[in-house]
């Protein structure tokens, strides 16, 4: 996969000195990871078929700023314009959202979910149904394990593009992050 990804990135940056890499090769790129048909190679990686355009913008200009880290997107985003985030975040925000067949969370996890949100208060940036909007990010039906990893990673300071995340996922223990992550993937 990492290969993929390093072959798609280096014949872009070939392409660079040339011409500017279209729509069509960037998006490419973004499938060898996130998905040809908008599920993820791995589930650790998010779906961001049907994300918000502003919160993926967001997410593109943060990982070329190096607000955000990631052995793989990172390298991606620097080599991206900001019209190239923007085409991007559109064509993408444009897309269904994909069902990755995750099963609903049993009654016990659905529990201390939504007693986990009652003290940290997740609906009140990503909505009642956890649908997101703007730059707030959806996170009902994305995958289980990347919900985890996000949550632990901003509880962890390791994801340093939103302080307040940060300090919310420190305020909920590590077994409400997993109910959450269940919880939030059945969705």
């Amino acid at each position: 996969m990492k290969r993929i990804v390093l072959a798609l990135l280096s014949t872009l940056i070939g392409l660079g000195a040339a011409r500017a890499a279209s729509l069509e090769d960037n998006v490419a790129m973004c499938g060898a990871c996130h998905g040809e048909n908008g599920v993820p190679q791995e589930k650790t990686t998010p779906v961001i078929w049907g994300q918000y355009e502003g919160y993926l913008y967001l997410q593109l200009r943060d990982y070329k700023r190096g607000d955000r880290k990631d052995d793989q997107m990172s390298p991606v985003a620097e080599q991206l314009e900001r019209d190239d985030m923007f085409a991007l975040a559109k064509y993408f925000s444009q897309k269904q959202w994909p069902r990755l067949e995750q099963p609903p969370a049993p009654a016990d996890v659905v529990t201390r979910a939504q007693r986990a949100n009652g003290s940290v208060g997740c609906t009140g940036c990503h909505q009642a149904s956890y649908l997101g909007e703007g730059t707030q990010p959806r996170l009902a039906g994305q995958s289980r394990e990347y919900m985890q990893q996000t949550m632990l990673d901003f509880r962890a300071r390791k994801r340093g593009n939103n302080p307040g995340m940060s300090d919310l996922m420190l305020a909920t223990s590590e077994d409400d992050i997993k109910a959450m992550a269940e919880y939030l993937a059945g969705l």
